[in-house]
C-alpha cells in the first residue's frame, strides 16, 4: 500500500491522465528486448475529445459533453478505483513505445455484409477468408451476443459484394469466438462458452454447446468435434473455454485455450492458458502454456497464426503482445510492438494484420490505442496504422471508440475484421494506396 498524498488540483490531473503520446514514423522492433528508435510526437485526448465533439452533430456533442465529464471525475479517483480485473502485465511492455501514428492507407467500409432473411448483425470475432481467396466465412452470434437463444444459422459465407450465399449451425454452437478454413475447404469453428444460467433460466431447452471445437464441410455437415459439448476440463477429452482453432499445412490442429484467462492478475485453479495440438482426427499430439506472464506462458491466447516458414504466432491478448513458436511448442520471440492484439492473420506473402480491440489505459496502458497494425510477420517492423472508429457508445472494455476482433484478408487485399461492441457486424477495410500482394 502506498502512501496517501495531497491530491494534486483538477487541472493538473487532467493535464496529466489524458496526455499520452502518439509515435510518428516506421518504427522496428523484432523482439522483446528490442527498443523503437523514432520522435514522440505528443497528443492531448482530452482536446481530441473536445475538438471532435465540437465539429460534430448535436448528438454526438452530447455524447462528447458526457464522455468528458466522466473522464474528468475518472481522474479525481484514487488508482486502486481505477483498476480493473485483467489489468496487470509482462514488465517488459512497459519499454516499449506507443506505435499509433503511422500511415493508414486503407478506405474503411462500416455495416460490410448482408445477412440472409433481414437479420441484423450481433457480435463478430470469428472471420476467416474461404480456400478460394475471395469469400469470407463469419460466426454471428445470432443478433446479439450469443446463440443460446436462437434457432438462427450462426455461420454464414459472404460473397466478394458482402451477400449471404450460405448458412449453417443452427442449434450446435453458442458463442462462435475464432475460426479457421483449411486447405479442403472444411471450416473449424471454436465455440468457447456454454450457455450461461440467466440463458438457462430463460430458455430451459437452450443446446448445450461450448468448450469445444466443431469441424464442419464446406456445405455445413458436421464432421468432428473436439471436447465435449456444454462440459469445460482439461484435454484430451475436454476443452475450456477456446479461443481460436488453427489447421497447419500438414493438417494438424492447434487449439488456443482460456478466454476468462485474460482478466486473472494472480494464478489460480481457474486461470488455463494453454495451446493443445491435435491430429486431424482429434487425437492429442501436445500441449503447451500455462498461465503467467513469462515468454511461454499466456494470459489467454486469443488467436492464432502461421507464416510461410511454419512458425506459430500467438495473440496472447492478456500480455499485450504476439509470442512466436515451432510446432513442438518451443517459444522462438515475443513481440510487444503490434499493441494488444485480439487477433491476428499472416498472409501468404508474410504480411501480418494484428487488431486490436481493447486497448485504453487501464488494460494497456502507456498511451496505446485502438487500431490495425500491419507490418511483417519475418522481421516484426510495422508499417501501417489503421486507427479506431468512432462510436455512438462507450466499448465494453474502455477507451476510445471501436475496432474488430477478429481479423482475415481476401486474395486482393482488402481486410474483413468482425466487430463484437459496440460497433457490430463485419467492417471493410480496401487498400487504396498499396499493395500488400504486390500487384
Amino acid at each position: 500500500m502506498t502512501e496517501e498524498k495531497a491530491s494534486p488540483s483538477l487541472a493538473f490531473w487532467v493535464r496529466a491522465r489524458f496526455h499520452f503520446p502518439i509515435l510518428t514514423g516506421r518504427t522496428i522492433m523484432r523482439s522483446t528486448h528490442c527498443q523503437s528508435s523514432v520522435t514522440n510526437n505528443s497528443i492531448s485526448y482530452l482536446d481530441l475529445a473536445m475538438n471532435w465533439t465540437i465539429s460534430h452533430k448535436p448528438t454526438v456533442r452530447t455524447l462528447g459533453n458526457s464522455l468528458l465529464v466522466a473522464l474528468i471525475v475518472s481522474s479525481l479517483l484514487p488508482n486502486a478505483l481505477l483498476a480493473q480485473r485483467g489489468a496487470s502485465g509482462p514488465t517488459e511492455h512497459d519499454a516499449v513505445e506507443p506505435i499509433n501514428h503511422l500511415p493508414n492507407p486503407y478506405e474503411t467500409v462500416r455495416d460490410w455484409g448482408v445477412l440472409p432473411d433481414g437479420r441484423t448483425w450481433g457480435s463478430v470475432s470469428a472471420v476467416n477468408v474461404d480456400v478460394d481467396g475471395i469469400h469470407i466465412w463469419a460466426g454471428d452470434r445470432c443478433g446479439v451476443n450469443s446463440c443460446a437463444e436462437s434457432e438462427v444459422d450462426p455461420i454464414v459465407k459472404l460473397d466478394s459484394d458482402g451477400n449471404t450465399v450460405l448458412s449453417f449451425g443452427a442449434g450446435l454452437i453458442t458463442w462462435p469466438h475464432g475460426m479457421d478454413v483449411d486447405a479442403e475447404g472444411n471450416v473449424w469453428v471454436a465455440d468457447a462458452r456454454s450457455p450461461n444460467s440467466r440463458e438457462i433460466q430463460r430458455t430451459p431447452s437452450a443446446p448445450m454447446n461450448g468448450h469445444i471445437v466443431r469441424k464442419f464441410s464446406s456445405t455445413g455437415e458436421l464432421l468432428l468435434t473436439i471436447g465435449v459439448p456444454g462440459e469445460a476440463g482439461d484435454p484430451p477429452t475436454h476443452l475450456t473455454e477456446p479461443n481460436d482453432v488453427l489447421v497447419a499445412p500438414d493438417g494438424s490442429v492447434f487449439v488456443a485455450e482460456t478466454h476468462s484467462a485474460q482478466f486473472m492478475d494472480v494464478r489460480g485453479g481457474a486461470a488455463k492458458s494453454r495451446i493443445t495440438k491435435y491430429s486431424a482426427s482429434g487425437e492429442m499430439i501436445l500441449q503447451f502454456g500455462e498461465w503467467g506472464y513469462a515468454d511461454g506462458q499466456f494470459r489467454a491466447p486469443h488467436s492464432l497464426a502461421m507464416d510461410s516458414s511454419g512458425r506459430l504466432f500467438v495473440a496472447d491478448r492478456g500480455n499485450r503482445r504476439i509470442q512466436i513458436f515451432d510446432q513442438e511448442g518451443n517459444h522462438l520471440d515475443t513481440w510487444y510492438q503490434f499493441s494488444r492484439n485480439s487477433g491476428i492473420w499472416i498472409d501468404d506473402n508474410d504480411v501480418l494484420y494484428a487488431i486490436d480491440s481493447e486497448s485504453d489505459e487501464n488494460y494497456n496502458p502507456g498511451g496505446w490505442r485502438k487500431g490495425l497494425r500491419v507490418g511483417s510477420a519475418v522481421t516484426g517492423e510495422v508499417w501501417y496504422f489503421i486507427p479506431e472508429h468512432m462510436s455512438a457508445r462507450a466499448s465494453g472494455m474502455g477507451g476510445y471508440g471501436s475496432m474488430g476482433e477478429g481479423v482475415t484478408v481476401d486474395r486482393h487485399g482488402n481486410v474483413i475484421a468482425g466487430e463484437v461492441g459496440p460497433v457490430q457486424g463485419l467492417t471493410k477495410f480496401i487498400p487504396r494506396l498499396w499493395d500488400p500482394n504486390g500487384r
